[in-house]
């Protein structure tokens, strides 16, 4: 089973590539509190089809380049849906 996650696209200025950014929740240790962390990972998007500010879901994947180790599977909401939502 490979890992998948969700995140907002924060870059596509590059060929074939994203940037996506993960947010999750984790337990602290001692607190008991969640803190929020947030990663910025590097994915796979062959047809440069996924956009600034769509929602996207991934999954990694075996390496295909130095930093990229992810793929997109699909794209959950556009930037101009999410847009027209917040307004």
């Amino acid at each position: 089973m490979r890992k998948r996650a969700q995140g907002i696209v924060s870059s596509d200025k590059m060929e074939k590539t994203i940037t996506v950014v993960v947010d999750r929740l984790q337990k602290h240790p001692r607190y008991a509190k969640y803190v929020r962390y947030n990663s910025s990972l590097k994915v796979h998007d062959p047809q440069n089809q996924a956009s600034e500010g769509d929602l996207v879901e991934i999954e990694e994947c075996r390496p295909i380049s130095k930093d990229k180790s992810w793929r997109l599977v699909s794209i959950k909401k556009h930037a101009a849906e999410t847009a027209s939502v917040e307004l």
